[in-house]
C-alpha cells in the first residue's frame, strides 16, 4: 500500500509541476487574452399600427455582426468575412479602419442568415475581433404595402452626426430614413442600452459583468385604414396593369392616390407607384435590390402624392368656378354661348365639341372648356391665384411627410421669371382650365376637394393619430395645423357641391357613377404631359350628402382622367360604401 501511494504521490506531483512549470506559460497567455469588451444594445423601435391597431411594422430578434472597438483587423481577415459575408472588401476594409480607431463596436451587416451565421461560427477562431449579437430588427409586416407612409430604416452615417439631428449616436446605429420613420424618429428609437463582458481571445463570452437595459421606443397609432390602402393599392394596381395591356396607355407605370376623411383631414390611404419593399433597407440593401430602384425610370423612392407636380387639368375648374361665382362674374343661371372656340381666341374643347347655350351646371357636368375660359376671363388671374392659394395651392399642406413639394400657381411674375415673357390672354385661359404653368400635387387637389366637401372649411391632411406607451396608452397626440373656414360665401361653396355632384349624374363627364349605392359627387380632369401621354385626373367624394370620403387619383400618362383614374376611384368607393371593407377589416 505504501508503494501505491507513493506511485501516486510522484504522479500527482509530476503532473502539478507540469502545468506550473511546462505550461503554466500558455495558461498564462490565455488568461491574459481574456478582455472586456463594452457593446451597444439597441432598442427596439415603436410599433406603426393603423387606426384600428393592426400592426404594420414592428421589431424582432435578428443576428448582427459587428467589430469590436479599437481591433485591428489584417487583410486576411477582411477578405475572409467579405467571403462570407458575400460583400465587398472596400466596404469591409472601411468599416474595420473605423473600429480601429473607436471606443465603440462597428455594425457590418444585420439580418444574417442562418447560412451565415453558421459559417461565421465555424470561423470565430480566425476572427477574434467580431461578435454576433441578437439585436432588435425591423420588420415591415406588409412588404409593398403603404411604403411611402411608413418610409423605412438604415444605419446613420458618420456626416449624419456631425450634422448635429443624430447627437449622442454611434456610426452604425439604425435610424429612421423616410416616411414616418425619418420624421417620427426620435419617439420610435427608443434609448439604446449597453452591456460589458468578458471574452475569451476567440471572441466567445466567458461572464456577463454588467449592463443597462434598452428602453422601447414609442408607438405610432395612424389615420390609415389598412384594408382600404390595400383596396386602393390592389384596384390601383390592376387598372394600371389593363392601361398598358390594352395599348391605351403602354407607359402606365407611375400613379398617385389619396384617401381622407374631409370632417378630419385624417388620411385613410396613400398610394404611390411605383413602390418599394422597405424590408431590402434593413440591415443595408443589396445591390440587386438598390439596382432595382435606382435604374426604374419611373422613381419609385419618390412620394409622387406629395412630391409629384403636375397639372390640374379640369380639377382646377372647383378654383375658377369658386373666383367667378364668389366675385359675381357670372350667375348661375347666366348663358353663355360654346360655339367650340372662344370668341376672342383660337381656343376650343378638347374633341372640338360645341354645347350651344350652357350654364355654370351644365358647363360643369361636361367640364365645357369655352364656359371656363370666358370664366378665367373675367374672374382675371390675380382673382384665379388668390382662390388657388384660398385652397392651399403653391405652399405644402403641412402633412407630417418630409420634403413635400409647394406646386406652383402661375401668373404674370412666374412666367416672366422662367421664360421671360409677358402674360397674354391664352395664358388666362389655360390657367382656367389647370393647364399651362401652375402645379399641383395630389395631396393638394385632395385637400382641395375635402374643403368643398367640408362645406367650406380645410381640414389640413395629418397621418399620426397619437403616440402611444408600449402597453397602448396614449403618450401624446401630435399638434396638428389649425382648419380654417375659406373667406368665400357659403353659396359659392353650394353651387360648387351641386357641380360636382352633376358630373357623376346623366350627362356628366362621370355619369357611370350612377351606378353606385349613393349619390357621390366628382370630376375628371386630363392634364397635358409635354413628354408623353396625357395624365389622367379622378376625385370624388362620398357620400354626396354628408360626405366622410375623399379620394384623389392620377395615373401618369394614362391619357382622359375618365378611363385612367375613374374606374379606380369608382370600384374603391363601391368597395367602400357597400360594406366590402368593413368585411375585410373583420
Amino acid at each position: 500500500m505504501l508503494a501505491v501511494a507513493l506511485a501516486v504521490f510522484v504522479v500527482l506531483s509530476g503532473r502539478l509541476a507540469w502545468l506550473q512549470l511546462y505550461k503554466g506559460l500558455y495558461y498564462g497567455k490565455q488568461a491574459d487574452g481574456n478582455r472586456m469588451r463594452s457593446a451597444v444594445i439597441m432598442a427596439p423601435r415603436g410599433r406603426i399600427m393603423d387606426v384600428h391597431g393592426k400592426v404594420l411594422a414592428d421589431s424582432s430578434p435578428g443576428y448582427v455582426l459587428s467589430l469590436q472597438a479599437g481591433n485591428s483587423f489584417s487583410d486576411a481577415e477582411v477578405d475572409l468575412l467579405a467571403r462570407l459575408l458575400a460583400m465587398q472588401p472596400e466596404m469591409i476594409r472601411k468599416k474595420a479602419d473605423r473600429a480601429a480607431g473607436t471606443y465603440e463596436q462597428i455594425t457590418v451587416k444585420s439580418e444574417l442568415t442562418p447560412q451565415e451565421i453558421t459559417s461565421l461560427e465555424e470561423h470565430l477562431k480566425d476572427l477574434p475581433g467580431i461578435s454576433l449579437n441578437l439585436q432588435p430588427m425591423r420588420h415591415y409586416l406588409y412588404g409593398t404595402s403603404a411604403a411611402h407612409v411608413l418610409g423605412y430604416v438604415g444605419e446613420v452615417s458618420e456626416e449624419q452626426i456631425k450634422q448635429g439631428k443624430y447627437k449622442g449616436l454611434s456610426p452604425g446605429s439604425i435610424v429612421g430614413k423616410e416616411g414616418l420613420e425619418f420624421v417620427y424618429d426620435a419617439v420610435l428609437r427608443g434609448q439604446t442600452g449597453r452591456r460589458t463582458e468578458e471574452v475569451d481571445v476567440r471572441g466567445r463570452v466567458v461572464r456577463e459583468l454588467a449592463g443597462q437595459a434598452p428602453v422601447s421606443g414609442k408607438g405610432l397609432v395612424l389615420t390609415l385604414d389598412f384594408a382600404l390602402q390595400q383596396d386602393l393599392e390592389r384596384v390601383l394596381d390592376k387598372q394600371m396593369a389593363a392601361l398598358r395591356s390594352s395599348g391605351i396607355a403602354p407607359n402606365a407605370y407611375g400613379a398617385a392616390a389619396v384617401a381622407m376623411d374631409p370632417n378630419t383631414g385624417a388620411v385613410r390611404a396613400l398610394v404611390s407607384r411605383p413602390g418599394y419593399d422597405p424590408n431590402w433597407f434593413v440591415g443595408g440593401i443589396s445591390t440587386a435590390h438598390w439596382k432595382l430602384i435606382n435604374e426604374n425610370v419611373f422613381h419609385p423612392l419618390t412620394n409622387k402624392v406629395i412630391n409629384g407636380e403636375y397639372p390640374a387639368g379640369s380639377t382646377f375648374k372647383v378654383v375658377t368656378g369658386s373666383a367667378a361665382l364668389d366675385k359675381h362674374k357670372v350667375t348661375p343661371e347666366e348663358l353663355i354661348f360654346d360655339s367650340g372656340k372662344h370668341w376672342l381666341a383660337d381656343m376650343g374643347n378638347a374633341g372640338g365639341e360645341a354645347l350651344g347655350w350652357i350654364n355654370f351646371q351644365t358647363a360643369f357636368a361636361m367640364s365645357d372648356n369655352v364656359y371656363f375660359y370666358e370664366m378665367g376671363r373675367r374672374a382675371g388671374i390675380e382673382n384665379l391665384n388668390a382662390y388657388a392659394a384660398q385652397y392651399g395651392f403653391g405652399r405644402p399642406t403641412g402633412i407630417e411627410l418630409a420634403g413635400e413639394s409647394s406646386g406652383l400657381i402661375a401668373g404674370p411674375a412666374a412666367k416672366k421669371k422662367v421664360f421671360n415673357e409677358d402674360w397674354t390672354l391664352g395664358d388666362t385661359f389655360n390657367a382656367a382650365i389647370g393647364q399651362g404653368l401652375t402645379l399641383v400635387t395630389p395631396i393638394q387637389i385632395c385637400q382641395m376637394l375635402a374643403a368643398v366637401a367640408a362645406d367650406g372649411v380645410i381640414h389640413p391632411p395629418y397621418l399620426v393619430e397619437k403616440i402611444v406607451n408600449a402597453d397602448g396608452s396614449v403618450y401624446e397626440t401630435p399638434k396638428r395645423p389649425q382648419s380654417r373656414r375659406l373667406e368665400m360665401e357659403p353659396r359659392t361653396v353650394q353651387l360648387i357641391q351641386k357641380g360636382l355632384k352633376g358630373v357623376t349624374q346623366p350627362g356628366g363627364t362621370g355619369a357611370w357613377f350612377a351606378g353606385l349605392p349613393v349619390p357621390v359627387a366628382g370630376k375628371t380632369g386630363t392634364a397635358e404631359n409635354p413628354h408623353g401621354q396625357d395624365h389622367g385626373w379622378f376625385i370624388a367624394y362620398a357620400p354626396a350628402e354628408k360626405p366622410d370620403l375623399v379620394i384623389a387619383c392620377i395615373v401618369e400618362q394614362g391619357t382622359y382622367g375618365a378611363t385612367a383614374s375613374g374606374p379606380v376611384v369608382y370600384e374603391v368607393l363601391e368597395d367602400y360604401l357597400t360594406g366590402k371593407l368593413k368585411a375585410e377589416r373583420k
